[in-house]
């Protein structure tokens, strides 16, 4: 599994919001911006994306931004990952329909990775992390 920088800063940003969690404060997209390095535009781009999962609460005006939607518990890497990317596979044929399935002799064995590289980031959550 490839993990484009769409992926792991999506986890980055889900990671500065969890660290604010606690404080019950939000954060503009400017400050993880800045508090991550990530350019503002792209910051923008990834969470249209996780916006779509509601992994956040928005609140607009002077004191506005970003916070988790729920603990930093119940935030798992894999999903925040599969959120983000177009393609979460070790090989692109484990979730295609491709003719060569029943009888590649290697698809066994790239299934089976991908299952444990996928249940470890399931087994993992933004809190094991802060």
């Amino acid at each position: 599994m490839k993990i484009s920088t769409k992926g792991r800063y999506a986890v980055i940003i889900m990671m500065e919001l969890a660290r604010k969690y606690e404080n019950d404060t939000y954060m503009s997209l400017n400050d993880i911006a800045l508090s991550s390095d990530i350019s503002l535009k792209y910051l923008e781009k990834i969470m249209i994306n996780l916006k779509k999962e509601n992994y956040f609460i928005v609140s607009k005006g002077s004191n506005g931004g970003y916070k988790l939607a729920y603990s930093p518990d119940k935030y798992k890497i894999g999903d925040i990952i599969r959120a983000s990317e177009e393609e979460t596979q070790v090989v692109p044929c484990i979730n295609s329909t491709c003719p060569k399935t029943g009888k590649c002799n290697t698809f066994p064995l790239w299934k089976d990775l991908n299952d444990v590289i996928n249940d470890y980031l399931d087994s993992k959550t933004l809190k094991d992390y802060l």
